[in-house]
């Protein structure tokens, strides 16, 4: 979806929701980013976070490829991978064919649907329009629901100008 829309926001709180009910859980942001200081790095970052422990030096791919494997096969893990914009990215954290344990879930948030070919499901927030924004903007900027009758016009005019994303809002 969009940049703005809510993406990572909704990510977090479902992870904060469910993180629980899993063996091992990581939340991963701005992989897109972070892929900058090298694809090793990433893994190294993904597995210390995972695992709760500091793993370096893994050296190669291959070998992060097979630390993945020999510590979170058939383990019920939850993983959220935030702002992702190559299938790369996805193979190099969670292997090309990833074999953790029933019920894991694995979340992506990007921009690039096609990042998304193998994915069992996606969900694309909405924006919001009407009088949906003008509510959350009201709730915002006046606590109430309603703008206050001196800035009905003005606050019209955000809400528009913002066209439904509630980030472009708090800028």
């Amino acid at each position: 979806g969009m940049g703005g829309v809510g993406k990572t926001t909704i990510a977090r709180a479902v992870y904060e929701k469910i993180a629980c009910q899993f063996e091992a859980c990581c939340f991963l942001d701005n992989v897109k980013e972070e892929f900058a200081c090298g694809a090793v790095h990433m893994q190294e970052k993904f597995l210390s976070r995972i695992l709760n422990e500091k793993v370096q030096s893994l050296g190669t791919l291959d070998r992060g490829y097979r630390m993945i494997l020999k510590r979170l096969q058939m383990k019920k893990v939850l993983i959220v991978l935030d702002d992702v914009d190559d299938l790369f990215q996805i193979e190099t954290l969670l292997g090309k064919q990833h074999s953790f344990g029933g019920g894991s879930r694995i979340i992506i948030t990007t921009r690039d649907k096609l990042v998304l070919s193998r994915a069992d499901a996606i969900y694309s927030p909405k924006v919001l329009s009407g009088d949906g924004a003008l509510e959350l903007f009201s709730q915002y900027a006046f606590r109430t629901k309603q703008p206050k009758r001196d800035y009905d016009h003005l606050s019209r005019r955000a809400v528009r100008y913002a066209q439904g994303l509630p980030l472009a809002l708090k800028k």
